[in-house]
């Protein structure tokens, strides 16, 4: 069977889903796919150490390539960089290199890019991940713990040279601020760790809004985080803000500026002082400072905990009769009348709710969040049939 180029990752991915399935040896699996048996070991062991991600080719540029560009021109476009005091871009570099060097052939403007960043004279602005748009507008909040607020606070280092991560979590009503934690980091482990004591002190809300960051969101099915699907097995509905307005977590926003002001200029020797300050904030911003929106009183006068309980014992998510109920294997697929749908393995080992809405159409829910629907006809457009679920984030 020839190879056919509809999206070599997804190849890699059925490819190892069918093994896993155990349903053909290597051989009948290569011969399928039109690889190698060396091809199809590689990729079986690429998934062993690394998971899903390991499937992903390397690149084969060279990182660099001294012979292509001169000496001499590399090292006038580092002197131009710095002429003075001003910084000059590509696009100024290159029009003083011909200036300089007017019977030479110019090298383009990414050229001079890549000379400076790789002798670390730029640095590459990180992209944002984008992750699917959570539908609007917010359900009011009318009581405490209808919905929490939680964002990373800006990383700054203490004087100790490392960097502290504050994690805090308000209750959206009351003002009240539930934690004020520091971290080494983003990770969903630390942060789940965080949200566990959380529920046990003050039990569970409804709804947790957050902006589109890491580990809040990811690029995955429904915007959904290893953490957001959690909170989600917990009966918690994740809320996510737009991308680039923070205004709508607006509360959260303001007292973040409170904070920095407190507890963080200037910064304390280490993660023991600085989680003392961080402390001695939360005592004084809940119980001591009057807040105009709530009549002058304190947070925590109008703050009580919630009487949802929060247990560590894990209950599937209940779906309608009428659905058809599957469980995310440990490389994000699910099986549907000898399909393989691709969902995320972010959602492993969770169960989705599927519903007929069509003769071979199907929506795909993960509890409330309606992650996308794919079409069974899908698969006879492909050399296999393996199906790629369309992503349209909804709250049913």
């Amino acid at each position: 069977m020839p190879w056919i180029e509809v999206n070599p990752m997804d190849q890699k991915v059925l490819f190892i889903a069918d093994w896993l399935r155990g349903s053909h040896t290597m051989s009948e699996l290569c011969n399928h796919y039109g690889i190698s048996r060396k091809t199809g070991y590689k990729w079986l062991e690429r998934y062993r150490l690394s998971g899903v991600d390991g499937l992903n080719d390397a690149s084969r540029k060279p990182h660099s390539s001294p012979q292509k560009l001169p000496y001499a021109m590399r090292q006038a476009i580092l002197t131009l960089r710095r002429q003075g005091d001003m910084v000059m871009g590509p696009k100024k570099i290159q029009a003083l290199l011909k200036q300089r060097y007017p019977k030479d052939p110019l090298p383009s403007k990414t050229t001079i890019y890549n000379v400076l960043h790789a002798e670390g004279a730029i640095s590459k602005q990180r992209r944002k991940q984008r992750v699917s748009p959570y539908p609007h507008p917010f359900a009011p909040v009318e009581n405490v713990n209808d919905v929490w607020s939680a964002d990373f606070k800006g990383q700054f280092k203490m004087k100790d040279g490392v960097w502290c991560y504050p994690l805090t979590v308000m209750d959206h009503k009351s003002r009240y601020l539930l934690c004020c934690q520091g971290l080494v980091g983003t990770r969903f482990s630390e942060t789940q760790e965080v949200f566990k004591k959380l529920f046990n002190d003050y039990g569970l809300p409804q709804r947790i809004r957050t902006d589109n960051g890491v580990p809040f969101a990811s690029k995955a099915a429904g915007g959904l985080s290893p953490l957001a699907a959690w909170w989600i097995t917990l009966g918690i509905l994740p809320e996510r803000i737009e991308p680039g307005k923070p205004q709508q977590n607006g509360r959260h926003e303001r007292m973040h500026r409170t904070l920095k002001q407190t507890a963080t200029r200037p910064p304390e020797q280490n993660f023991l002082l600085q989680q003392k300050r961080f402390d001695q904030f939360i005592k004084s911003y809940n119980q001591d400072r009057p807040h105009e929106a709530l009549q002058q009183k304190t947070p925590a006068s109008c703050y009580q905990p919630s009487s949802r309980t929060y247990t560590e014992a894990e209950t599937p998510l209940k779906y309608p009769g009428y659905y058809e109920v599957r469980s995310v294997q440990g490389n994000g697929v699910i099986y549907l009348n000898n399909h393989t749908i691709y969902i995320s393995p972010v959602l492993k080992g969770n169960h989705v709710g599927l519903k007929q809405i069509d003769q071979k159409a199907w929506e795909v829910h993960f509890g409330p969040i309606r992650l996308g629907y794919f079409d069974e006809d899908d698969a006879k457009q492909k050399s296999v049939s393996y199906i790629t679920l369309k992503s349209v984030t909804h709250v049913s």
